[in-house]
């Protein structure tokens, strides 16, 4: 089975992330910028509120026995300091049922099944 994880970052930390997540051997990762809020609804400055704030989303798919390794991967890469800090972000993991090759239109099979 595949696991898709879908990490939500300060984009200061996407970098990191993708550095950790290359160094661990898993290179294959969709970047996106995107703005939003958590449980904090924004940030007030002064006078000023922002509804939404900036963030990154980072997307990959890997074995569901990869999941927690990875997981653990983007925790550490993408916590700010030892205890990490408010707004650091969120992990989203999700099956993947089916995975398609666009150039070939090849239905890939399972890789832990294959493996078997």
């Amino acid at each position: 089975m595949m696991i898709m994880v879908r990490a939500i970052v300060r984009p200061e930390k996407s970098d990191d992330v993708l550095a950790a997540l290359m160094a661990a051997g898993f290179p294959a990762v969709t970047k996106m910028s995107v703005a939003g809020r958590g449980k904090q609804r924004g940030i007030k400055i002064g006078e000023i509120t922002y509804d939404e704030i900036p963030k990154t989303l980072l997307i990959s798919v890997v074995k569901a026995s990869e999941k927690q390794f990875v997981i653990d991967t983007i925790m550490e890469a993408a916590r700010t300091g030892a205890k990490g800090a408010f707004g650091d972000g969120k992990i989203f993991v999700t099956p993947v049922e089916e995975v398609y090759t666009i150039s070939s239109g090849v239905k890939e099979p399972d890789i832990e099944e294959a493996a078997a």
